[in-house]
């Protein structure tokens, strides 16, 4: 966790941060969060050195404890996926990385990190993506194809699944139409087009789950609409909430510039909710089917407002959706995760 001495929410992200516990509990397992400093302007190319260096002084205290661990799996490429590389180096651990989106879409755009990313890539005993499209972009960056893995994201069925839509829609008050947009409230989740194209959907009501710099922003541009009678904001909730709120909604509507694979895609068609997506990283290898939903052909508020109606015209069946989502559970992904982290730690005892 980046360090930040201040808890009050006022300070956002960075509130969150320092609101996380240095060590907790997890169905058993210990969990521990290293501070690492965070440094304005310059912070971005000597992040995974700092990174490293911080939690290489906690994994030294695990080992003297008598944990001595096989490898070292990172999640997005930087700067976690750099600094485990040179965890990795330090401590003579087998490391695999896995790209997550933006850590890929946007971050190689910048001189520096863009070699690290590189250098960790050739570090790594294996290299994961969450999607074919990262894949692409990773080959892009030089790799071989064909030594890139895909491991796409899954989803909890039982945590995400279809509850009495009738009694939540009751207690949330909702009678029209519903559509849900989930997600930092940033430019890049496209929220702002979503209040936009609820102009033309008169019968509609927008849930806007999430919070970020744009809360206002967002807040004066449904009143300046005129849709701020029909647009809810709600903050950051439980996932037994989100999962309520994807049950009353009639579509997740996801109109992001950039994604990996998009976790509230599943989520939503788990609980039997069809989606609408921006045909962006790995929406569409999520919707492939007409049946539980549509890729946008444009980030547009035109095409928005399109796709709804197009949805409303021939809506899917809910049960048929959550049908669809069966197929995208985690115990096939955790298998072959599994798998490779065995082939992983037997290669590095030769």
């Amino acid at each position: 966790m980046p360090w930040f001495p201040f808890k009050h929410k006022k300070f956002v992200k960075y509130a969150v941060y320092a609101n996380v516990p240095r060590q907790e509990e997890y169905s058993g397992i210990q969990i521990y969060h290293p501070r690492y400093p965070v440094f304005p302007k310059i912070g971005m190319n000597i992040a995974p050195l700092l990174l490293a260096g911080f939690t290489y002084q906690l994994l030294k205290k695990i080992e003297r404890k008598g944990y001595n661990f096989d490898l070292i799996d990172a999640h997005y490429f930087y700067p976690d996926g750099v600094a485990a590389a040179i965890l990795g180096n330090w401590l003579d651990k087998p490391v695999m990385i896995t790209a997550r989106g933006s850590d890929i879409n946007l971050i190689p755009k910048y001189y520096l990190p863009r070699k690290m990313i590189k250098w960790a890539a050739h570090r790594a005993k294996k290299i994961a993506a969450v999607s074919e499209s990262l894949k692409c972009e990773l080959a892009g960056l030089g790799l071989e194809k064909s030594e890139i893995e895909v491991f796409r994201n899954g989803v909890d069925l039982n945590k995400f699944r279809p509850l009495n839509r009738t009694r939540i829609r009751q207690e949330l008050n909702l009678s029209k139409f519903v559509l849900l947009s989930v997600g930092n409230l940033i430019e890049l989740k496209g929220h702002h087009l979503v209040i936009q194209a609820m102009n033309k959907l008169p019968d509609s009501v927008l849930m806007i789950v999430g919070e970020g710099e744009m809360r206002h922003k967002l807040e004066k541009l449904a009143l300046q609409s005129g849709v701020g009678d029909r647009v809810r904001f709600l903050d950051n909730v439980s996932q037994s909430e989100l999962c309520k709120l994807y049950n009353a909604a009639d579509v997740l509507v996801l109109a992001s510039s950039r994604e990996g694979m998009a976790n509230v895609l599943l989520e939503s068609l788990a609980c039997g909710t069809p989606v609408i997506a921006t045909n962006v990283g790995g929406n569409r290898e999520v919707v492939q089917d007409r049946e539980v939903g549509l890729i946008l052909k444009t980030r547009s508020v035109e095409d928005i407002v399109s796709g709804i109606r197009s949805l409303k015209s021939s809506y899917p069946s809910r049960d048929s959706v959550r049908k669809y989502a069966e197929t995208l559970s985690w115990s096939e992904i955790s298998s072959s995760i599994k798998k490779s982290f065995s082939e992983i730690c037997m290669s590095n005892e030769f």
